[in-house]
């Protein structure tokens, strides 16, 4: 009799204890709920031959081949036998070799079918699996066996390391034949309403499919599933936000907030006009804000959010400026005190008399500095804090912290921001901005907890930003970009030149694995990317770094005589102050950097940009960074230097060059990379990564809504799930103890 097993089972009473290790450590599957959501990769038509032709060497396969020949030889260099079968789809050829003591043909004969899993190699010339598994579809089965083979696909899982696809099959039948329930985490009526399989329908069909089957709606059950406890998990957080109370928070008539709109040296756009009258109703009310305001690049975020923390300086609180880097947040630091003008000088000689103070807080800053902008925040001397990271140490202190502004909000996580937000008196207000246009699916699923407002609409006086790709292998062109770089300072422009790397500063040399920036390699692009955006399993050849860049620069006769300078993530607070500053006064001509001036540095007077192995970023991570150009009176041009990408690379590049949109490139870029990725860059934990979804695939969106409105709906008749334990139990599963804090602190 098989033994029964529920979801709960844990593998190591399934499988051999090495296999239930190896899936546990590699896999992340521990139980037998967690297998059977183990889903296959593709699905083999036993009735049907593999294309030999399409596989590569280091690849793990498996393939439906036929026997063309069978020959077993003694060994020359020690005792035994070597069996070696020719498969074949009949166009193309794969060898099969195996090793014995006994000379023994393995059950191979020409002419029979079979089903081979093993990792391809190559000896010599040709392609081969060696001791592959093989499972022989006409000879030696059972009958019941071979019927089933006869009129079932064969999935194809990833395999790892003694746990085989074949392995893997096996066990999945094992289990679905001993499983004594599968739990339904979705209502009955839910299931209805959207058409959806019941569960172990739907597993069922998806492990053991027919030839005739059709496994789509297999998987889109599982795919509702994970929308609908994730949406569950929102519903939540958004209800626990909800019940909250705050203090309102309003603006005096006359006071900062009507100075500095007096003052302002632009006109509002509508959007801007529309989305600032929206926070100052929320900043009103006695429930905390929880707003997402995305953007694209240069749509002018940061006015939206410093008139809101002035609005909150006025009712007598305290805004923070969360900033992920400190040359963003000294740049923000420098800029709103800029708009400020005497209105950042409270209680300072010269200062207005509405004024408050705009401390800095990083955390190289010298122990005066620092000593002072701490005091400052827990007196309440300064209205407005900006800082990285160090905002959210114990230690760090407020008077009356009323509204928390986070910016670049994918680079923090949800625990990080929260950390910031309890050192309010009551629950402070939460402003995240985001200049990432967000597609709607993602906003859906990650941002979902939040209400979302959105600029659309670009300032007067932004201009036009033409981007090409550079071939640095053509002969000429990289000497055009220079040139072109050369055109722009003459007629008194600056420039930027990115580099993927910060380099070795005494010899000019790229630093091989140098992890080096706090800022860079993020490593958004589509491929697999190891230590400093190189693709895993490419030949590393070396990168431009930022030393060697500057080195070069210096021996470009086309660039002769110009004024350049480094800035990276490892300068020191003071010399990356010097360099931003001399660069905003126009006292450097080309800046070469790296992605630390991604995101927030406002230089007008920068023209153009030059980005150096442009195929190490990502889609995003390209179009903010050309966002630092073309925002003065004169057009933009980002060059994007490449030599030998991917096909997957140039394809992004052509991407980047051919449009400005930030929410079409957006799209692209989701649909490019890894969903849990996505999740997981702004939710920390284990529970936070996507395994079904696909965010960046318009399928999902209806999906995703219709989930969110039943779970939505689930949660207003049973806000606990206490009439729904399996559904509960789901979402503990899927959060971590930090995430679950969350919940509880709203």
């Amino acid at each position: 009799m098989l033994a029964a097993y529920t979801e709960d089972t844990p593998l190591r009473r399934v499988v051999k204890p090495a296999q239930a290790e190896a899936l546990a450590k590699n896999k992340g599957l521990q139980t037998v709920g967690d297998l059977l959501e183990f889903v296959p990769r593709a699905y083999l038509p036993p009735n049907q031959l593999t294309d030999l032709g399409e596989l590569r060497e280091g690849e793990d396969v498996m393939v439906v081949a036929e026997v063309a020949s069978v020959s077993v030889v003694p060994m020359r260099q020690r005792r035994g036998f070597r069996c070696t079968a020719v498969v074949t789809d009949g166009r193309n050829e794969l060898d099969l070799t195996f090793f014995s003591k006994h000379k023994y043909d393995f059950g191979l004969r020409a002419g029979l079918w079979g089903v081979f899993a093993g990792t391809v190699t190559r000896y010599g010339r040709r392609r081969q699996l060696t001791h592959p598994e093989k499972e022989l579809l006409e000879e030696g089965l059972s009958a019941e066996r071979a019927d089933y083979l006869r009129t079932h696909q064969v999935p194809v899982y990833s395999a790892t390391g003694k746990v085989t696809s074949f392995v893997l099959r096996t066990t999945m039948a094992l289990v679905l034949d001993c499983v004594e329930e599968v739990r339904e985490p979705l209502p009955a009526a839910v299931r209805l309403r959207r058409g959806l399989l019941g569960r172990r329908d739907a597993l069922e069909l998806i492990h053991r499919p027919r030839l005739e089957d059709d496994v789509r709606p297999g998987m889109r059950r599982l795919r509702y599933d994970e929308a609908f406890v994730l949406q569950t998990i929102l519903g939540q957080r958004r209800r626990a936000a909800q019940a909250l109370h705050t203090s309102a928070r309003m603006p005096r008539a006359n006071g900062l907030l009507a100075a500095f709109d007096a003052r302002m040296p632009f006109t509002l756009t509508a959007g801007q006009r529309e989305v600032g009258d929206l926070i100052a109703a929320e900043l009103a009310a006695d429930r905390p804000m929880h707003r997402l305001l995305q953007g694209e690049v240069g749509s002018g975020k940061t006015v939206v959010a410093l008139r809101a923390m002035l609005a909150v300086v006025d009712a007598g609180g305290q805004a923070a400026l969360l900033a992920p880097t400190e040359v963003l947040a000294a740049q923000h630091h420098r800029s709103i005190t800029a708009l400020l003008g005497d209105l950042a000088m409270g209680g300072m000689l010269g200062g207005s008399e509405l004024g408050t103070k705009v401390a800095l807080l990083t955390g190289s800053q010298s122990t005066a500095a620092r000593r002072s902008a701490l005091n400052d925040a827990v007196t309440g001397d300064a209205g407005i804090v900006v800082g990285t990271h160090a905002l959210i140490q114990k230690h760090v202190t407020f008077f009356d912290l009323a509204l928390v502004v986070v910016d670049e909000q994918h680079r923090f996580g949800v625990e990080q921001r929260d950390a910031l937000r309890e050192k309010g008196r009551t629950p402070p207000h939460l402003l995240v901005m985001t200049a990432t246009p967000i597609p709607r699916t993602v906003a859906m699923t990650v941002f979902g907890d939040m209400e979302t407002a959105t600029l659309t609409e670009l300032p007067a006086g932004r201009q036009p930003i033409q981007t090409h790709v550079v071939d640095e292998a053509r002969p000429g062109w990289i000497d055009r970009a220079w040139a072109r770089v050369a055109e722009e300072v003459a007629r008194g422009h600056q420039a930027y030149v990115v580099c993927p790397k910060i380099g070795d500063p005494t010899d000019g040399s790229t630093l091989t694995g140098d992890t080096s920036d706090e800022d860079a390699g993020w490593g958004d692009g589509p491929e697999e990317v190891g230590e400093g955006g190189i693709p895993s399993g490419a030949v590393a050849r070396p990168l431009a770094g930022v030393y060697a860049v500057h080195d070069r620069l210096a021996a470009e006769p086309a660039l002769a005589g110009l004024r350049t300078a480094v800035l990276h993530g490892r300068l020191d607070s003071d010399a990356k102050e010097r360099v931003m500053t001399a660069f905003a006064r126009g006292e450097i001509d080309v800046l070469v950097a790296t992605t630390v001036i991604e995101v927030g540095v406002d230089v007008p007077n920068a023209t153009v940009m030059v980005v150096m192995d442009a195929q190490q970023f990502g889609i995003s991570q390209l179009h903010q960074l050309r966002g630092r150009i073309g925002r003065g009176s004169a057009p933009g041009l980002c060059l994007l230097v490449t030599s030998e990408p991917t096909p997957a690379a140039a394809a992004r590049l052509e991407a980047v060059a051919a449009t400005t949109d930030g929410f079409a490139l957006s799209r692209l870029d989701l649909a490019s990379r890894r969903e849990g990725d996505v999740l997981g860059a702004r939710q920390s934990g284990r529970g936070s990564s996507v395994r079904f979804l696909r965010m960046g695939n318009r399928d999902d969106e209806e999906l995703i809504a219709n989930a969110r409105e039943d779970a939505f709906e689930l949660l207003n008749d049973d806000p606990e799930l206490e009439r729904h334990p399996v559904l509960r139990a789901r979402v503990a599963a899927r959060l971590d103890d930090e995430q679950a804090a969350y919940l509880e602190r709203g």
